[in-house]
């Protein structure tokens, strides 16, 4: 009686059809990351927020009125969009590198390897995850930067453009670095020797225009220099070049990296 239950049973299972739902493991890894980003909240808003805050007391209260770098606005004024980028662009990275590093190194990776994730889909998942991140800190610098100056933002939708293709450049930068790194040693190489020199050195603190020959040729061969020049010329309505020249540097840069993580993703070998 109980084998004849049990087929009948099996019979039921084997003759209703499961639908499956293509888009269910890129949710689900989507949401996995989200709910990891709400519970590290103060790692997530609260530090960004108050590194941000420092620079913009130094650079804003003390030399804001002091030192004038761009006609018709102040120092602080000049600061703040390279400071909002630099927020982004942190966060966008590390939220990536950190969380799929993790998932290597504690070897839950596999889980993700035996379902059916397919590499765009976890690919995407995580970038989702990192641009929410670095978006809602470069609003949260926003809010903060308004106790200290205001900005015009006469091109506010310009600004919205390139801050999506930034924080969708540096988290598939992210991905590529959590493939390629094996400690957290190294993950701090890519942030502390490549990400922030780079910021730097891309006209955050100064008018790449201001410095003398060699640099400023120098300078302009750095991507983040069209990136802080297209995101300040958005908010201040001034820039050494042209937006549409900034914003097609950035977007060849994203897709060139974003096809370079998919290859690595598609590799599961590497992943592991």
């Amino acid at each position: 009686m109980l084998g004849s239950d049990s087929q009948s049973i099996k019979d039921i299972y084997a003759a209703t059809p499961v639908a499956y739902k293509p888009l269910l493991p890129f949710w689900t890894l989507l949401k996995k990351e989200i709910l990891r980003i709400c519970s590290v909240a103060v790692q997530t808003l609260l530090v960004p927020v108050t590194t941000v805050s420092l620079y913009l007391l130094v650079f804003g209260v003390s030399l804001g009125e002091r030192v004038s770098v761009m006609e018709d606005f102040s120092y602080a004024q000049f600061v703040v969009p390279g400071l909002l980028l630099m927020g982004i662009i942190q966060n966008t990275f590390g939220n990536v590198s950190s969380s799929l590093f993790m998932a290597r190194y504690l070897g839950y990776v596999v889980d993700y390897l035996v379902t059916p994730l397919s590499p765009m889909a976890m690919s995407l998942a995580y970038t989702v995850a990192a641009m929410v991140r670095g978006l809602v800190v470069g609003i949260a610098i926003l809010f903060v930067s308004l106790y200290f100056c205001e900005l015009p933002w006469p091109a506010l939708g310009s600004a919205v453009a390139m801050a999506l293709a930034v924080s969708f450049l540096f988290s598939q930068l992210g991905i590529i670095a959590a493939i390629y790194c094996n400690s957290f040693d190294g993950l701090s190489i890519f942030n502390n020797f490549l990400i922030l020199p780079a910021i730097y050195l891309g006209g955050l603190f100064y008018p790449v225009s201001m410095l003398p020959q060699p640099w400023a040729s120098i300078s302009k061969v750095n991507p983040l220099f069209y990136m802080i020049e297209g995101f300040r010329g958005s908010a201040l309505g001034n820039s050494d070049v042209g937006f549409l020249v900034c914003y097609l540097i950035t977007i060849s840069f994203a897709l060139v990296l974003f096809v370079w993580a998919t290859i690595l993703l598609k590799k599961r070998g590497k992943l592991q």
